[in-house]
């Protein structure tokens, strides 16, 4: 079956936070929303129609992941990453960063030092500092259009006592798919002073042509003892709003704790059309994942062939993984006030602000390019054209 892409959906007054919060956030309804991370695709229609059946019995009362729904996921992880789950191992989450949160509640202490690594996907730093913990920087350095880690201010920052490490894999927002030995040495670190490592992995399905997706805990038995798996068909499906995440935890003293917190905040019941949408999408999703990609490739291509011919003030960290772009805009010459107050008044653009991320996000923006060809095609037009009114 071919799916349609390309084809525009106004998604407006449907209480989308992505449209219906733009004259909120960017103080105009018009602009281009190009920032949350989901995407204008329909989603697939096998699991529209997993929800319509599930809405034929109507009576919509407290639910639970049956066996079929793990067997799912499961088959998922081994097809498409080649790692075995067990059963067991697998816990619930009403999404990844309500998980963040209560791993920090369960694995660290008030006062406790966590390391994150920016510029990072901005809510690590309030699952940090809101739970009372201290935040540690080990910023990724950018070195010929590609992050790398510090590993030796990552050691620093074990050896001062930090607790736990929470990592983006895939990086957001510079795109990072994780190489086996940066993950390695990296986790090798961690195991040497007992610092406990949180992967989100909500991104793991959306790698780019090229490369591919390493999961942090199927690298050994050690590292899987240390390590906290995040992952959810959100990104990958378009399912956001179904609220449903896993969090796979082969350690069962980790475990436990974890579950305890969940069960102390009484969330782990879940959602119900979120349990069929993920069924559905873990049991039937690899064609329609397989044209997605070779769409978002095309248009990470496009934007790169844009760039080069039209915006010699921009520069692009070409993303190994993601549907996001992380923008270079420092050669334009504009503060980060201005440099927002130009998108969004003179480009009519509604992008993530660079500064959000943290430290090293300065002069930056994210670009969501899940969407449609012509809406890439139409925000990149009114870029170029806003720097020739500026003569940039």
């Amino acid at each position: 079956m071919n799916y349609n892409f390309s084809e525009i959906i106004d998604r407006s007054n449907t209480a989308s936070v992505k449209y219906d919060l733009r004259n909120l956030i960017f103080g105009s309804g018009d602009v281009v929303p190009m920032w949350v991370a989901d995407m204008d695709f329909r989603t697939p229609d096998f699991i529209i129609d997993a929800l319509k059946k599930r809405l034929e019995h109507e009576i919509l009362g407290y639910s639970i992941r049956t066996e079929s729904y793990y067997n799912a996921f499961a088959g998922w992880l081994k097809r498409r990453h080649n790692w075995e789950v067990k059963r067991e191992w697998v816990a619930f989450s009403p999404g990844v960063v309500p998980a963040l949160n209560m791993a920090v509640l369960a694995f660290t202490r008030p006062g406790d030092r966590i390391i994150v690594q920016p510029p990072v996907y901005f809510p690590f730093f309030d699952a940090v500092s809101r739970n009372g913990r201290n935040l540690v920087y080990n910023p990724l350095i950018l070195e010929n259009g590609r992050y790398r880690m510090d590993y030796d201010d990552l050691e620093k920052s074990c050896i001062e006592g930090a607790s736990m490490l929470i990592l983006s894999n895939p990086h957001n927002p510079g795109g990072n798919a994780w190489r086996e030995d940066e993950l390695r040495r990296m986790a090798d670190i961690c195991l040497k002073y007992n610092v406990l490592i949180v992967s989100d992995e909500i991104h793991c399905d959306l790698v780019n042509e090229g490369y591919k997706h390493t999961v942090l805990a199927s690298q050994s038995p050690e590292i899987a003892d240390l390590t906290v798996t995040m992952m959810a068909p959100s990104k990958t499906f378009n399912l956001a709003g179904l609220a449903t995440a896993s969090v796979i935890i082969s350690n069962p003293d980790l475990r436990r704790k974890y579950t305890e917190v969940l069960e102390d905040l009484h969330i782990g019941n879940g959602n119900i059309f979120g349990n069929a949408a993920s069924e559905a999408a873990y049991l039937h999703g690899d064609e329609w994942l397989g044209q997605l990609l070779e769409y978002i490739q095309d248009n990470i291509d496009y934007l790169e062939e844009f760039i080069e011919l039209n915006l010699p003030l921009v520069r692009m960290i070409k993303p190994e993984a993601t549907y996001m772009v992380w923008l270079d805009f420092r050669l334009a010459g504009m503060n980060d006030e201005e440099l927002k107050k130009f998108l969004i008044e003179k480009a009519g653009l509604g992008l993530n602000e660079g500064t959000m991320f943290g430290p090293g996000g300065s002069g930056f923006m994210r670009m969501n390019l899940a969407c449609p060809r012509k809406t890439l095609e139409y925000a990149l037009d009114r870029l170029k054209s806003a720097f020739s009114d500026q003569n940039l």
